[in-house]
């Protein structure tokens, strides 16, 4: 299975070949919860089946729906799923499957274009974070949000301990030996004159910049999540000279990350990190407001999708749960509206999302609570 980044949903194709075909659906952790996660699928794919078969003929079905019925039968897989599941495929043979730390509502679109948007709230929502747990020794790092911590598997040439990343370029700790009280023949007594304290210092210095070189360019730009450390507190300032990372959070958290379970570094990072998280959402309303009033910002759907296939919008607040069915035209900006049971409509937000996120914008998913606009979106323009 995938790990889900912005980077994946930048990567998914843009104009599959229809019919395409998006599943969401909540699955379990553990057993015997997970045991009904496959028969729940075999009912979703039944749904495609008779979804496609308003528009689409037997030898177009067959290949999607063998896809969604091998996966049913893989057992091995179903029993190693997290909160939530997305499965996307279509005519040109494009299959994918990501797991979600987060719950999603199930649900079946067979549309000309997948829908996205419950993977980008997934994605996107401004509740996730990353964990950099951080010794001078070893780095781990996980993925969550309020409810969940996962570790974050690590390939074999990450620079995931001191002996990865510096080498043979380790310091050999400065000693010096002298002799005192008697004479030249006199017991030799070794002094470290405080040389080790300073090497292991520069050392973990070093350790630090290769680490987030590392986690910048291979953890956080494809993730686009706010990096919480999480290091005795001796270490923070050490790390924190040397860091470039722009997702590095002001926060930290003082402790051992040997020492703590996950539960409790969930626990820990979610209670520093909610206020700056908050602070982060109330600045960007802000921003929007600000350029609505200078008129670099927008409300209007039509407007929005202009500015969006035009590569205008910097920055794009959508409304989680809100759907406006229609199709939008990724060239020209067109919209039109339609209903969802058609096969050939999709969510306007979620096409709308997409387009700025291809351009390279910002997207953010907010409940209705929090949005500054009542149209379920919020666009703020590059310029």
């Amino acid at each position: 299975m995938d790990p889900i980044t912005l980077d994946s949903i930048r990567a998914l194709p843009a104009t599959p070949e229809p019919p395409c075909v998006s599943i969401y659906q909540p699955t379990h952790r553990h057993h015997p919860d997970n045991q009904q996660d496959p028969i729940r699928f075999r009912n979703l794919v039944k749904q495609v089946d008779e979804s496609l078969r308003q528009k689409y003929g037997n030898r177009q079905i067959r290949p999607l729906i063998e896809r969604l019925e091998t996966l049913a039968a893989n057992h091995a897989f179903w029993n190693k799923t997290l909160d939530g599941l997305v499965v996307l495929t279509s005519a040109d043979g494009f299959f994918q499957v990501m797991p979600l730390q987060l719950a999603v509502s199930e649900r079946v679109v067979v549309a000309e274009s997948f829908h996205l948007k419950p993977l980008m709230q997934a994605t996107l929502s401004s509740e996730r974070f990353q964990v950099l747990g951080l010794s001078r020794k070893a780095i781990r790092l996980w993925e969550g949000h309020r409810f969940a911590l996962d570790p974050i598997d690590l390939s074999d040439d990450f620079p995931s301990t001191i002996e990865k990343a510096l080498g043979s370029e380790l310091t050999e700790p400065h000693r010096t030996v002298a002799s005192y009280g008697m004479g030249v023949a006199g017991p030799a007594m070794v002094h470290g004159h405080g040389g080790r304290r300073e090497e292991e210092d520069k050392d973990a210095e070093r350790f630090f910049r290769v680490v987030d070189h590392a986690v910048t360019e291979r953890i956080s730009k494809p993730s686009g999540l706010p990096l919480i450390p999480l290091a005795l507190a001796e270490n923070h300032p050490i790390f924190r000279s040397v860091a470039k990372n722009p997702y590095l959070t002001e926060v930290g958290i003082h402790g051992n990350p040997d020492g703590m379970s996950e539960d409790q570094i969930r626990a820990a990072v979610w209670e520093a990190f909610e206020p700056e998280r908050l602070a982060r959402l109330a600045e960007v309303v802000n921003s929007f407001r600000t350029a609505q009033s200078r008129q670099h910002a927008t409300s209007d759907l039509s407007d929005a999708a202009r500015a969006a296939v035009a590569s205008q919008i910097s920055t794009l607040l959508v409304e989680v749960d809100r759907v406006i069915p229609g199709r939008l035209d990724p060239t020209t900006g067109a919209i039109e509206t339609g209903e969802l049971y058609d096969p050939e409509v999709d969510d306007l937000l979620d096409d709308l999302a997409e387009v700025v996120l291809r351009h390279g914008g910002r997207v953010i998913a907010l409940p209705a609570n929090l949005m500054p606009t009542t149209t379920g979106l919020a666009a703020i323009m590059r310029f």
